[in-house]
């Protein structure tokens, strides 16, 4: 046996600063390194903006994609007091979680959002990190202060998270990040305006308080500008999805409902509308998370969808009482459907938390889903036709 061989000791073991690691690893923390992470990094740094609204302490969230890869994300209303107080205890102040690894809000639960879906809960860290520069600006009545930081880093001859006080300056309050991603992390890829706008669009379906708006000014020949606001809610939504998929409404109107389930200590929010075509469309969401795995929610509304639809064909005479139940497939042709639950501990499926694992939520949305869709079926003739027609071409379609 050779003499020479390699040993491993505790001179191999290296500690990295948070930040060092982060940089040496991106794709652990916003997925990979190109497009797909660049987005990513927004939406970590766009979360905090978001859950502000929601909470009620801001009006709405400006986004604008700015010539050579520079980002400002503006967040209206007042937020930081003069004296750096925070407004509420349990969440930590926008400076702490941009240059405190452990800072993260106490509790994340259905009246919060998750744009980057990744999970890890360091959120502006991260983007801080993976940013060459990055400057933080906090206006409440007559002070503004700055944080900067590069790759992370606080710079400047203050302390890290010790800020400049500019006083008279008599700013509109609220908090402004502009911040340039790391082309020695991201290379050259750049922004999709597209992909931004499905984003933020979701998001407002699904949580109509929020307000985000979405502006291009890379250049003159693409400058763009879009306003996410949905008051109808998931009505909206399927409204929006049925209109893209180009289907006109058969019966002309988009069902739906809301309701808190407090036996899975959530909510549940469902609309759909049967269109003229042969395809079908069910989105689900969880905490306005997708879930394109679908999970029991989806499974739910599935269920009740058949249930009631078995219901309203034997009390038409349209199948014996005998006769097996149709299955949900078998009358969606033309479905377009949102499915969104909100609740206070979601259990997501899978390494990239694409379906919902929750015991209980699957039979809470099927008995919801069957009641109102029973309700509007007995209370609308144009849906009722509809869904008569459905059935009678899945009949036709088993020889009975």
């Amino acid at each position: 046996m050779s003499e020479d061989r390699s040993t491993y000791d505790a001179s191999h073991i290296q500690v990295l600063d948070p930040r060092e690691a982060i940089r040496r690893r991106p794709g652990m923390y916003v997925g990979s390194a190109d497009e797909r992470g660049l987005h990513h990094q927004l939406f970590e740094l766009c979360d905090w903006g978001v859950n502000e609204v929601l909470a009620g302490r801001a009006g709405r969230v400006d986004v604008t994609l700015a010539p050579e890869g520079w980002v400002r994300i503006a967040v209206d209303g007042p937020r930081v007091a003069p004296d750096g107080g925070n407004a509420d205890p349990r969440t930590p102040r926008l400076e702490a979680l941009l240059a405190d690894v452990d800072a993260q809000p106490a509790v994340w639960s259905r009246h919060s959002v998750d744009l980057s879906r990744c999970g890890s809960r360091m959120g502006p860290f991260v983007a801080n990190a993976l940013s060459s520069r990055l400057t933080a600006e906090f206006m409440h009545g007559e002070t503004r202060r700055v944080h900067r930081y590069e790759r992370g880093f606080a710079v400047g001859p203050e302390a890290p998270q010790v800020s400049e006080a500019v006083d008279g300056a008599g700013a509109a309050p609220g908090t402004v990040v502009t911040f340039r991603p790391d082309a020695e992390v991201f290379g050259a890829a750049e922004h999709s305006f597209d992909v931004l706008a499905e984003r933020f669009r979701e998001l407002a379906f699904l949580n109509p308080g929020l307000d985000i708006h979405l502006t291009d000014q890379r250049s003159v020949d693409r400058a763009r500008s879009e306003r996410f606001r949905s008051p109808g809610g998931v009505r909206d939504f399927v409204a929006f999805l049925a209109g893209r998929r180009a289907t006109a409404s058969v019966h002309g109107k988009v069902h739906g409902f809301a309701l808190e389930e407090p036996r899975i200590a959530g909510s549940v929010e469902v609309a759909l509308s049967w269109g003229s075509d042969h395809g079908e469309e069910v989105r689900g969401f969880a905490n306005s998370s997708p879930t394109p795995c679908g999970g029991t929610h989806v499974a739910g509304f599935r269920a009740g969808l058949a249930a009631a639809v078995a219901a309203f064909a034997r009390e038409r005479g349209l199948v014996s009482p005998a006769a097996p139940g149709l299955d949900a497939g078998q009358v969606s042709g033309g479905l377009t459907a949102v499915v969104s639950v909100k609740l206070d501990r979601p259990e997501f499926t899978g390494a990239t938390r694409g379906g919902l694992g929750n015991d209980g939520v699957r039979d809470r949305v099927a008995d919801a889903v069957r009641e109102h869709l029973g309700a509007w079926l007995a209370e609308d003739p144009q849906l009722a036709a509809t869904v008569t027609d459905r059935v009678t071409a899945a009949l036709d379609a088993l020889g009975g």
